[in-house]
């Protein structure tokens, strides 16, 4: 049974429309080294030389050296277990075992009153701006969202924040450069939790802290958050610059680690064609990919769906309109 035919859904209008944002999102990403790859398995006999120049393209797409070798050793044993006989088919199998990789083992934690999300990363991957997404992604939910702006070391981040809470249209709560962050994420719960708001977005500081003074300043507003609100539930989530990629994910192994992350947000997908870092996230933080961000307008992050994403990046009717092309124009030559 065929990748396509084993997923295949009804979707909504919605859906549809967030999928055709994804493609266009990961333009670079799926034209580029995807395509290849993709071009690769459709038009080749499996042998010893197929896994060896897929290894390598995968390489190439930013997957990571390790996270490759693993998943052509799984494809290959899929191979041998299932009997397939040609390229198409170990496509159709490599879809499915990228899609098994990159799906969520278990759901966000978005239960509490209010729920609580703290946004965590180095300077310059986006953080600020991808606070302003989900608050525009859980307003246009539904939910009333509040944001806290607790990194209070630069004073640029909170006036940063405080114009993208204008455009998402939701209230910010900040104290003066160098005011305690956990205090204001307390001052910011405490608030939501008297007004019935659902959620609090928070920021935190972007700066390299040492292991000990990152673990002991989280855990401080983890205490926080618990006491402005007993019923609240946290999330820790790390954004990471896709651009960057591998270099961001080992950057971020002994952060994530200290920090106490519960999910990732990969973000500027639609500025690398070599979106591949995605698929080796898991296994290299051992964390999902929570939201991804494909564009730079309010919109344009989304929740991340393993499935569109794969079907996004490993498509067949990208080969089915270059092989239509490919005849066109041998038909004008001939012609």
């Amino acid at each position: 049974m065929g990748f396509f035919n084993f997923f295949k859904r009804n979707i909504s209008e919605q859906e549809f429309q967030e999928q055709q944002k994804m493609k266009y999102g990961l333009e670079k990403t799926r034209t580029g080294f995807f395509q290849n790859i993709v071009n690769t398995l459709t038009h080749a006999q499996i042998d010893d030389d197929l896994y060896d120049t897929l290894e390598e393209q995968l390489i190439l797409a930013d997957v990571g050296p390790m996270c490759a070798v693993r998943l052509v050793d799984e494809l290959r044993d899929a191979v041998e277990e299932k009997h397939l006989k040609n390229g198409q088919q170990a496509l159709d199998e490599l879809r499915q075992i990228i899609c098994q990789e990159l799906t969520p083992r278990y759901p966000m934690e978005l239960d509490g009153k209010p729920a609580v999300i703290l946004v965590i990363g180095v300077n310059g991957v986006g953080k600020t701006t991808t606070i302003a997404k989900l608050a525009h992604l859980y307003k246009e939910k539904g939910k009333r969202v509040m944001l806290a702006a607790g990194d209070t070391f630069r004073a640029a981040a909170s006036e940063q924040l405080e114009l993208w809470a204008d455009r998402a249209g939701v209230p910010l709560v900040q104290a003066g450069q160098g005011a305690d962050p956990a205090a204001v994420i307390f001052d910011a719960v405490k608030s939501a939790t008297a007004k019935g708001y659902d959620m609090v977005i928070a920021d935190t500081a972007g700066r390299l802290h040492n292991k000990k003074g990152l673990m002991d300043e989280l855990a401080k507003i983890s205490r926080s958050v618990k006491k402005a609100s007993p019923e609240a539930s946290l999330e820790v989530l790390l954004v990471l610059d896709a651009i960057t990629g591998q270099n961001a994910i080992s950057q971020a192994e002994e952060f994530c680690r200290a920090a106490g992350a519960t999910g990732i947000v990969l973000t500027k997908l639609d500025g690398t064609p070599r979106g591949g870092c995605a698929v080796s996230v898991w296994e290299n933080l051992g964390l999902p990919i929570r939201f991804i961000g494909v564009g730079e307008k309010i919109d344009d992050l989304m929740e991340f769906d393993a499935q569109t994403f794969v079907e996004t990046l490993l498509p067949e009717k990208a080969l089915q309109k270059e092989e239509e092309e490919k005849e066109e124009t041998s038909g004008e030559e001939q012609a």
